[in-house]
């Protein structure tokens, strides 16, 4: 008979050992060797003929190794079950143990040890009632509605050709080559052709472009022109390459420069701007933008007292991980193992992330914060009726085909379910919370400190 024992080697993290008899996997082995018998394929022998002794001989092992290591596994899920432990990812074997050596031919009792990460269980002090979140509202200037304006009237705008380049606002149109250091084209590249403004390439690029005409080129290394934010950003677009291109020569040949002369501020612009919104005059149209641009920074101000809820949660919810054992599993448990220095480098947003799932599942268990496929469809179905500007009383006939489509699309209904699950979170957290309302203008709202960072004082890492 199987048994099982459990101690601990460390905060939640425990070493389970699983000692299974020959009784236990003996039977499910000749059971499993017979199954392979009736389905081995061996040239010479018809499909279920092939004698009990060679199928042993062939597969017999390899057959008998699995079934072990399944009833000791099986064995252990039982007793997770049985006391009821939460645990992380899944239990693994110990590491410094000497591998077992099976032989099929002398069954003996076997002894496993596996190491789990146990869950915590804990509470949240944030949600007692006496912590207090910033909400911030914007408010839409005259100049934040101007600059809109003339952002509109740009983007609208037509290119008028001139001679040299003289400032970041005009255009380029381009091509770039793969050369040698000298400028000889590589044989056989393709020309990437680009159109920008000058202020969308590098810093050191733009420099260099100051007073050049078309017909000019310039000989340039993505890693000598880029500083480190700018690097990735290049090679993407406008060259289309990855970072291995960081030190290859490319041939920049300016064929044409331009303007950009602004769109004037007529019906025209309004109608192509507000499509079916009528607008007539300049100031319904300054009114409209002013109208989207409180919606947008609305969204903007809400995302970041949602985000201050977050890492108030995640920083001040006090509980122990299993750091040793998920170091391990973050290490060994995914498809490619990883080196300890990347171990280390991912751990801290990795624990950001564990902590937060930790956190959000129990607030959603505990608070029967639900989501049912129907929500997931109609929400699904109202924004792609939105997409294409169909009123939501209006029926779509393509639409049931297009539920139909979606119902295999596991990607697009699990995204809506989890944003819908966080929405309905963050709304029951916001009441949970004082929240003070504070006005703030753009300027000084984007200089405040990210939360993140708030409740990082001693260290920084991205989400």
């Amino acid at each position: 008979m199987a048994t099982v024992t459990r101690e601990s080697i460390g905060t939640l993290h425990e070493k389970i050992n699983v000692k299974v008899s020959k009784e236990d996997f003996m039977p499910s082995f000749e059971k499993a060797l017979r199954n392979y018998a009736k389905n081995a394929n061996v040239p010479g022998f018809r499909k279920g003929m092939v004698p009990a002794g060679m199928v042993k001989k062939m597969y017999g092992q390899s057959v008998f190794n699995e079934e072990i290591i399944r009833s000791a596994s099986s064995k252990l899920e039982d007793y997770l079950r049985e006391e009821k432990l939460a645990i992380f990812a899944k239990p693994m074997l110990m590491a410094s143990e000497a591998p077992v050596q099976l032989n099929m031919d002398a069954p003996v009792d076997v002894d496993f040890s596996f190491e789990i990460g146990v869950k915590p269980t804990f509470d949240i002090p944030a949600l007692n009632g006496n912590k207090t979140i910033t909400k911030y509202s914007i408010e839409v200037s005259d100049k934040m509605v101007d600059d809109e304006v003339a952002r509109i009237a740009l983007r609208y705008g037509q290119p008028e050709d001139k001679d040299t380049i003289e400032k970041k606002d005009d255009i380029i149109y381009c091509t770039f080559e793969l050369c040698n250091n000298e400028g000889h084209i590589v044989e056989g590249t393709e020309k990437i052709e680009d159109t920008a403004m000058i202020e969308k390439y590098p810093a050191q690029l733009q420099e260099m472009l100051m007073g050049k005409k078309a017909g000019d080129h310039l000989v340039i290394r993505p890693i000598d022109i880029c500083n480190d934010d700018e690097l990735a950003n290049f090679l993407k677009d406008p060259l289309k390459k990855d970072v291995s291109a960081a030190d290859y020569y490319f041939k920049l040949t300016i064929t044409k420069v331009a303007l950009l002369i602004p769109a004037e501020l007529n019906e025209t612009l309004f109608a192509q701007v507000f499509q079916g919104a009528d607008v007539k005059d300049e100031a319904t149209f300054k009114n409209l933008i002013s109208v989207e641009l409180g919606r947008e920074y609305g969204r903007i101000t809400h995302e970041r007292a949602n985000n201050e809820i977050y890492e108030t949660l995640v920083h001040e919810t006090p509980f122990e991980i299993p750091v040793t054992f998920l170091k391990r599993w973050l290490k060994e448990g995914q498809e490619k193992l990883k080196t300890d220095a990347e171990v280390e480098k991912e751990f801290p947003s990795f624990e950001h992330q564990l902590r937060w799932t930790l956190i959000s599942d129990k607030l959603i268990v505990e608070n029967k914060i639900n989501v049912s496929l129907d929500e997931v469809n109609a929400d699904i179905k109202a924004r792609v009726l939105a997409y294409f500007g169909i009123a939501a009383g209006e029926e779509a006939p393509w639409m049931e085909g297009y539920m139909q489509k979606i119902a295999k699309d596991e990607k697009t209904l699990n995204e809506t379910y989890q944003r819908i699950m966080f929405d309905r979170l963050f709304q029951f957290l916001q009441e949970k919370f004082n929240v003070t309302e504070q006005s703030i203008s753009e300027e000084n709202f984007f200089k405040l400190q990210d939360p993140h960072a708030a409740h990082h004082h001693h260290h920084h890492h991205a989400h």
